[in-house]
């Protein structure tokens, strides 16, 4: 009995793919404009998961230097961003383990919130679509910020690169090795605790 062989998996060309391919190529160089890309983005995604700032300096310097270290082994099977955030969440995870501050406690959500699977949504909140320079201009930014360091850490891996960063449910899971369903529960969670919290922003808010 012969077994058919899976097909190739076709690559990936998004914007990034010819830089990529220069970088492996040996033009280590170019990897400078790689960082120019994309440190201002996980510096963002750094600081809505840490609460300091040098933390997240040290998390952005930890995450180009595991990507450099192991550009070589990204197959093009997804988009780079993709990859990249995956290896930012991994660091992110494991640079919370070997912190001195690791042992805190932090709230349950699973005790705040049901359980239930259905109600979870892919609505995305009224605050997640406000322009983003109203979002720097007002007191606003402060709050949500405040309410999403507030939030455990697993629900805001979640919320953050749902609702901050945009991806998709599917490409979430990716990201942090979970089921697509388990990201709908702990993203409706973390909407359902920051809204609480947001409530006197948004008074009308659904």
């Amino acid at each position: 009995m012969t077994t058919a062989k899976n097909p190739k998996r076709k690559k990936v060309r998004d914007e990034d793919f010819d830089l990529i391919q220069s970088i492996n190529s040996g033009q280590v160089d170019k990897f400078h404009d790689l960082v120019k890309r994309y440190e201002q983005k996980l510096y963002n995604f750094s600081l809505r998961m840490c609460r300091d700032h040098s933390d997240a300096e040290d998390m952005v310097q930890d995450t180009f230097l595991n990507v450099f270290k192991y550009l070589k082994d990204f197959r093009y099977e997804t988009k780079f961003k993709n990859w990249l955030y995956k290896v930012a969440a991994s660091t992110c995870i494991k640079k919370r383990r070997k912190s001195k501050f690791a042992p805190e406690r932090e709230l349950s959500l699973d005790e705040f919130l049901p359980s239930d699977e259905a109600e979870a949504t892919d609505d995305v909140p009224k605050w997640a679509l406000m322009p983003l320079d109203r979002l720097l201009d007002e007191e606003l930014a402060g709050a949500v910020h405040r309410g999403i360091l507030a939030i455990p850490r697993k629900y805001r891996m979640v919320i953050v690169l749902r609702d901050i960063e945009g991806f998709s449910t599917a490409e979430t899971a990716q990201i942090l090795n979970l089921t697509e369903s388990n990201v709908k529960v702990r993203l409706h969670r973390a909407r359902l605790y920051l809204r609480e919290k947001l409530k006197g922003y948004f008074k009308n808010d659904q």
